[in-house]
């Protein structure tokens, strides 16, 4: 396009006299309403007498000026034809290949006449016809088809210079008027197809992108205005986190956009029509760079269902919540002043939400969330009920109040979940600000939660026992969730507390937990009876410090694991969980009979159980009740028969540990005598 607009508008002053059989002229600069041509030199020979010639024309320099077109070293040769229509109308014909530097060659074929100029470009299956009138000199008409949208790349870079134009086609007409004394003015009625691009930076794209458009586009002195109607129709776009899936039916879009040079990007009018799942109008402000400076929205959906494929994908990502499902509907406003959050009102309308991976699910959520940077407002919702992991939880109301940048709990709010209730004691919601992410800070309380219904719930062991405490503070912040205080598990008999429990990445790849826990009397009979380890009776305590999980995978900890006589509580190990501790640990026993006599005791009294476990690098370095250089005791026997347990290889490879426990807890361990 650009080039044949140049060509023309030059031709006109350089056809020489018919009489003429050469003639040869370099013109140092001719300067045009549309561009500028330097070091132009221009050829025609033509035999004597004959009504055609060859015409050579090149130009060692271009400059389009506000079209921001520029091209070195352009050549065009085509045979010139001198035709005559009538008195009045005498027509020069030429068609020939059309080259600028190393650029492939395209074919531009001119029709000039007294009072109409035309001519085609063409290349590649693309056609651009154009048409200029003597009556209306400062307009040309441009017809395209199937012409590549890379031909337009100087122009679009005009307005946005980050943007790189790839691929697809554009079918239409543009119509540009450069008169001497206005602004360039562009308008044009477009058929895109498969047009993808992508800024520098890669924060900006689209691919397979399809619509039809109306644009009208001025380029005043050091300014842009632009105002674009029409529909979008399948394909993607990227804005940063925001992943868009066209749908294949129409999407109506519209905007204004305006700019002065080195000012920000003005968008007075914005919207959005995506039938009933999505409706969008308001107004922004960004800066050169298309950053966000203000933005006022009003966003509305009757139809949920559409939105986590079509448009919330890319941030459901981030947040962990790939696969979400909406139904029902909500309406909402946003603001943001100065790059920051102004201002949010969120209706909802019998909306319910679910999580495909079945961790969660909202029932009927109604009412309104508002949250304000300023002066205070109030808001008030509920849901109807809803499970967490399949477990279900009953209705609960929620009152919120918001000011000065923060959204809070303005009661307690408690549901029942596990025969028990949590209850929330307050809520903080503090939304990204200056440079800072988001931030979460409630206070929990844990009342009485069923071990056993979550167990069968998650198809664990039949455990049984309750989950009780109180966590002062429940904090999230740069992707981490930190808990003060800690939790108290009753379970089998006896108390497991947890404490410095934080998670790293919690809706993210690969999170990592971190917790010490303390075993406190815990029933060794019922605890080896649900895991199918054989049975121990006693009493077990310990610690477990610094453990790591790495994708809910152990990769560190120091664990010490020990029994401690009770009276009234007899210390009894039957022959199974021997042998299962020493096909697990690398062990062997000792008796004080011979060994092949082992099979006829069902148990055995011990004295004490002790076993250690320091995990580094897929490495667990074991110890127990006494150790030396490469071994260790991990059952002391007592009474008679006496038998003791000991391990006989002190450092474990962890996944076979991990593979063995497995195996034993599946009955998959046969006795061995040795």
């Amino acid at each position: 396009m650009p080039r044949l607009l140049l060509i023309l508008t030059l031709l006109p002053a350089c056809v020489p006299d018919a009489q003429a059989q050469a003639v040869r002229a370099r013109i140092e600069r001719i300067a045009t309403p549309v561009a500028t041509l330097e070091d132009v030199r221009v050829e025609l020979a033509r035999p004597a007498g004959a009504g055609h010639g060859r015409l050579r024309l090149q130009a060692g320099r271009v400059d389009a000026g506000e079209l921001g077109y520029a091209y070195r070293d352009l050549a065009w040769e085509c045979p010139l034809q001198r035709v005559r229509v009538d008195d009045a109308d005498v027509r020069w014909l030429c068609d020939g290949e059309i080259r600028s530097g190393r650029g492939a060659p395209l074919r531009l074929a001119v029709d000039l006449g007294a009072a109409t100029t035309d001519a085609t470009l063409a290349g590649a299956g693309a056609t651009l016809a154009l048409h200029r009138d003597a009556a209306t000199p400062d307009l040309t008409t441009l017809d395209l088809r199937r012409v590549p949208v890379q031909w337009a790349q100087a122009l679009v870079a005009q307005a946005w210079t980050a943007a790189q134009l790839q691929r697809g086609s554009v079918d239409g007409r543009v119509r540009v008027e450069a008169p001497a004394d206005r602004p360039l003015h562009v308008d044009a009625r477009l058929a895109l197809r498969g047009v993808a691009l992508e800024t520098d930076d890669g924060s900006v794209a689209a691919d397979g992108v399809g619509g039809d458009f109306e644009i009208d586009l001025r380029l005043p002195a050091g300014a842009t205005q632009a105002r674009l109607d029409g529909q979008l129709q399948g394909g993607e776009l990227l804005f940063g986190n925001a992943y868009i899936a066209l749908p294949e039916t129409p999407v109506a879009v519209g905007f204004d956009l305006a700019r002065s040079d080195g000012q920000d990007w003005q968008l007075p009018r914005l919207h959005w029509r995506d039938g009933a799942a999505l409706t969008v109008d308001g107004s922004a402000r960004l800066s050169p760079e298309f950053d966000i400076r203000a933005l006022a929205l009003e966003v509305a959906s009757t139809d949920a269902g559409a939105l986590p494929a079509r448009y919330l994908s890319g941030w459901l990502g981030l947040a962990g919540l790939s696969g979400l499902a909406l139904r029902g509907g909500f309406d909402a406003t946003l603001v943001l002043a100065d790059g920051e959050l102004d201002a949010v009102a969120l209706r909802m309308h019998a909306l319910d939400l679910e999580d495909s991976g079945g961790r969660f699910r909202f029932d009927a959520l109604n009412g309104d969330i508002r949250y304000a940077a300023g002066a205070p407002v109030r808001s008030a919702f509920a849901w109807q009920g809803g499970t967490l992991y399949g477990l279900p939880f009953d209705a609960a109301a929620w009152s919120l109040q918001s000011g000065q940048g923060r959204l809070t709990l303005r009661e307690p709010v408690a549901l029942s979940l596990l025969d028990g209730e949590i209850g929330f004691e307050s809520l903080v919601i503090e939304p990204p600000t200056g440079g800072t992410g988001l931030r979460v800070q409630t206070a929990l309380r844990l009342d009485g939660l069923d071990i056993g219904v979550l167990a069968k719930s998650l198809d664990w062991p039949p455990f049984e026992g309750q989950l009780s405490g109180s966590i002062p503070a429940v904090r999230y912040a740069d992707n981490r969730i930190d808990f003060d205080g800690g939790l108290s598990v009753q379970l089998f008999v006896g108390r497991i507390d947890v404490s410095q429990l934080s998670i790293e990445r919690p809706f993210g790849v690969a999170p990592t937990v971190t917790s010490d826990l303390d075993l406190i009397g815990l029933d060794l009979h019922a605890m080896t009876n649900v895991f199918g380890f054989g049975s121990i009776s006693g009493r077990l305590h310990g610690r477990i410090a610094g453990l790591r999980l790495v994708d809910w995978t152990a990769t560190a900890f120091d664990a010490e694991l020990h029994t401690e006589p009770v009276r009234g509580v007899r210390q009894r190990i039957s022959q199974r969980a021997v042998q299962n501790i020493s096909s697990v640990g690398d062990a062997s026993f000792v008796t004080s009979l011979q060994g092949r006599l082992i099979g006829l005791f069902d148990d055995f009294g011990y004295r004490r159980i002790g076993v250690a476990c320091r995990l580094r690098n897929e490495v667990c370095r074991m110890g127990g009740l006494r150790s030396a250089e490469n071994t260790f005791t991990i059952v002391e026997g007592a009474g008679l028969p006496r038998l003791n347990v000991v391990g006989i290889n002190r450092n474990v490879d962890w996944p076979t540990l991990v593979e063995r426990l497995g195996a034993v807890a599946g009955g998959d361990v046969d006795p061995v005598f040795d």
